[in-house]
C-alpha cells in the first residue's frame, strides 16, 4: 500500500504557484514509487486529510512577519481535532520570504510542536528577491521528504 504524503501549501501568486508545484513535482519523481502525493490549498485541507497522511509538507508566505492567513486558518480549524492523533507526524516546510521569515518560522514552528509533530529538515526559506533557484530547492525539499517517506527513513 503506497504510503501518502500531503502539501499544504499557500500560494496565492504565480511564483508562489511555482513553488509549491516543484515541491509536489519534486515530490512525484519517477523513482519514488511508493508515495502518493496529494496537494492541497490550506482552505481546502482538512483533519481528515492529515490523517489519512504519513508525512506533511506545509508551504507559506511570510505575510506581515507571520505565516499567511490561509496556513493560520489550517491550524485553527485542525489543531484541536489532530491534537494526540499525530504525535510524530514527519512534517517539513517550507517559506517564501519577502524579509527574513524568522518570524513565520517562529509561528509554524509553535503550533507544529504544540501537535508534537516532528521536523525532517531545517524549513526551507526563500528570502529577499525572487531568484529562479527557489524553484530547484523546492524541488529538491519535496523530493527528500517523499523518497524518506518511500524508503522509512522518516
Amino acid at each position: 500500500m503506497p504510503k501518502r504524503l500531503l502539501i499544504v501549501a499557500h500560494a496565492p501568486s504565480r511564483n508562489t504557484e511555482r513553488l509549491r508545484d516543484a515541491v509536489a513535482a519534486g515530490a512525484r519523481a519517477p523513482e519514488i514509487e511508493g508515495v502518493e502525493v496529494e496537494t492541497l490549498s490550506p482552505f481546502a485541507a482538512t483533519p481528515e486529510h492529515v490523517l489519512a497522511a504519513q508525512a506533511v509538507i506545509l508551504g507559506t508566505t511570510e505575510n506581515l512577519g507571520y505565516m499567511s492567513g490561509a496556513l493560520k486558518d489550517f491550524f485553527d480549524r485542525c489543531y484541536y481535532p489532530l491534537l494526540e492523533r499525530t504525535q510524530g507526524l514527519p512534517y517539513a516546510l517550507y517559506i517564501r520570504a519577502g524579509h527574513d521569515g524568522t518570524g513565520t518560522r517562529r509561528g509554524v514552528e509553535t503550533i507544529v510542536t504544540g501537535l508534537r509533530w516532528r521536523a525532517v529538515r531545517e524549513p526551507l526559506i526563500c528570502r529577499g528577491e525572487w531568484r529562479e533557484d527557489f524553484v530547484e530547492e523546492c524541488r529538491e525539499l519535496g523530493m527528500l521528504v517523499a523518497a524518506g517517506l518511500d524508503v522509512g527513513a522518516i
